[in-house]
């Protein structure tokens, strides 16, 4: 066993001993490892920093626009060699827009579609991806947009979209929850295995400039935004804080030094690129056994969902609120389910729910994001769960979102199995 293998090892045998201290049921953590060689310990990857996303927010007029998503392509491509050539691991590179689609009326909107998959495929071919942005921002009825959004869906590969259900003017948009609702089932339903379910997600006051899919959006002149996966560092952090205070303490010093390092990149690459710099999404993104789940029990000693579990989500996010570096987007703690391995089993154990996670966020998070829920669920159920994270979103006055994943011919309970290798085994939630 290598060292850093042997410091998790022990670490896991130090919670197990917190937890009968403080009177709790026994847990054994999850020793997440990757079977891997480990990196330098230099590296930012062993230091717990991967880059998710480099995004590029285009100025863009009209769809018919290639060339502002040509030059934006060009831009991220040499963005990635940047960072790359700094030791970091660049997952994707993303690309945002105004929202276009939004002004058009509802025979233009239609017309729109082989305009974007013709940008779809031009993205796709640089090997990232692309939002549209909120397809609609007015709280209005819209019976035409959920057999748009199917339609779209099975047009394009990897392009995102949302719907605004709040936002700071018009506060929670009762009648955009309902349109969102709609959308959700009918990109569940437009191709197999309900995978649209991935690029759809209501938007609750989502600034410009968040970096993170599907509700990624831009405004204003053309600039550069990065998101980051930095579960490993807090996990790192807190396996070996003392107490509360030790582990914000040092995951604010920790998160600091490195952001402040992609931070000086960046804006190394934007201004060689004449784009402004957006900033960072600070939320600590998870994958696979890279998890923000795990790192969570190693603070709190308990399996995430029990009771200690908000508070150490909270303790997060209030380090990362004073984070100084120019922050964009969420700026919150990201809990997706069939993303983090730790959460997926915990779901299976039965350890929380779709309203335990919705809790979590009033305190930390961003909202409901890749839930499992079953393939039936209602159109008014779902509205009635964006309703809730839109009340959340205009009480709090932070950004949230739901991306629920409707799972074809399961019930609540049923195991879930997803044909791709970024996801985890998990558990169907109850949607009511």
């Amino acid at each position: 066993m290598s060292d850093p293998s042997r410091r998790r090892f022990l670490a896991s045998l130090g919670l197990v001993a917190i937890g009968r201290a403080l009177g709790r049921a026994p847990f054994e953590p999850d020793i997440l490892l990757s079977g891997k060689p480990e990196p330098s310990p230099s590296s930012p990857a062993a230091r717990g920093v991967r880059v998710r996303a480099i995004t590029a927010g285009i100025a863009i007029e009209r769809l018919a626009d290639r060339g502002v998503v040509e030059r934006a392509l060009g831009a991220l491509g040499r963005a990635r060699k940047a960072f790359e050539a700094e030791g970091y691991e660049v997952q994707t590179t993303r690309i945002t827009m105004p929202p276009v689609v939004a002004a058009l009326d509802a025979g233009a909107r239609r017309g729109s579609i082989a305009e974007i998959a013709q940008i779809d495929t031009m993205v796709g071919a640089a090997s990232a991806v692309c939002s549209l942005g909120p397809v609609l921002t007015a709280d209005r009825a819209d019976d035409e947009l959920a057999r748009w959004s199917a339609d779209l869906v099975q047009a394009t590969k990897i392009t995102s979209f949302s719907v605004v259900v709040a936002s700071p003017a018009g506060a929670i948009h009762a009648q955009g929850a309902a349109v969102a609702a709609a959308v959700m089932r009918a990109v569940a339903d437009a191709v197999p295995e309900g995978k649209g379910s991935f690029r759809f997600a209501a938007a609750a006051n989502i600034p410009a400039g968040t970096p993170f899919f599907p509700v990624g959006w831009h405004e204003g002149s053309a600039n550069l935004a990065m998101g980051l996966e930095t579960a490993d560092l807090v996990h790192d952090v807190f396996a070996h804080a003392s107490d509360a205070a030790d582990a914000s303490r040092e995951l604010g010093e920790r998160m600091t030094k490195e952001l402040r390092e992609v931070e000086r990149i960046g804006m190394g690459i934007a201004k060689s690129e004449s784009l402004a710099y957006g900033g960072i999404d600070p939320s600590p993104a998870p994958l696979g056994a890279r998890s923000i789940g795990a790192a969570l029990e190693a603070l709190s000693g308990v399996p995430f969902g029990d009771s200690g579990t908000l508070r150490a989500c909270a303790l997060v996010t209030e380090v990362l609120k004073k984070l100084d570096v120019k922050q964009c987007g969420y700026a919150g703690l990201m809990l997706p389910v069939l993303e983090d391995a730790v959460l997926a089993k915990r779901a299976i154990e039965g350890r929380y729910g779709l309203h335990d996670l919705l809790l979590f966020s009033s305190v930390c998070g961003t909202g409901l994001d890749v839930i499992p829920i079953p393939g039936d669920t209602t159109i008014a159920t779902l509205a009635n769960i964006i309703l809730d994270v839109a009340a959340q979103s205009v009480k709090l006055r932070k950004p949230l979102s739901a991306r629920l994943y409707l799972i074809p011919g399961k019930k609540a309970g049923d195991r879930v199995h997803v044909d791709d290798a970024l996801l985890s085994d998990s558990v169907v939630f109850r949607a009511t």
